[in-house]
């Protein structure tokens, strides 16, 4: 019976924590969506399968600047090497990705 309202205790503790991540990094979330959607339209890739073919494998990684924007940088990747690494300005309030041209 203690471990069960122990366990029942913890749970409550912890609930809260866990609702608050997704609005601390709602920004970053909705920064990644845009520029997944918009990156497989620029590489031309029509599905998951093709881009395997291909093996090359891009990661993401999202950076809030504000509210409403957020830098997106994308690296693909073979293997271990680095094909190639672009960077996107993201207004997630106007849904907008900018390319950033170094």
């Amino acid at each position: 019976m203690k471990k069960l309202i122990t366990i029942l205790i913890f749970q409550v503790l912890l609930v809260p924590f866990v609702l608050n991540a997704n609005e601390n990094f709602s920004v970053e979330i909705e920064a990644l969506k845009l520029v997944m959607e918009q990156y497989e339209k620029y590489i031309g890739v029509e599905s998951e399968t093709e881009m395997e073919l291909n093996n090359k494998k891009p990661s993401y990684m999202a950076f809030k600047q504000d509210e409403c924007n957020a830098t997106v940088k994308v690296t693909e990747k073979t293997g271990l090497e680095i094909v190639g690494t672009e960077s996107f300005d993201v207004n997630v309030c106007k849904k907008e990705v900018y390319k950033v041209i170094n």
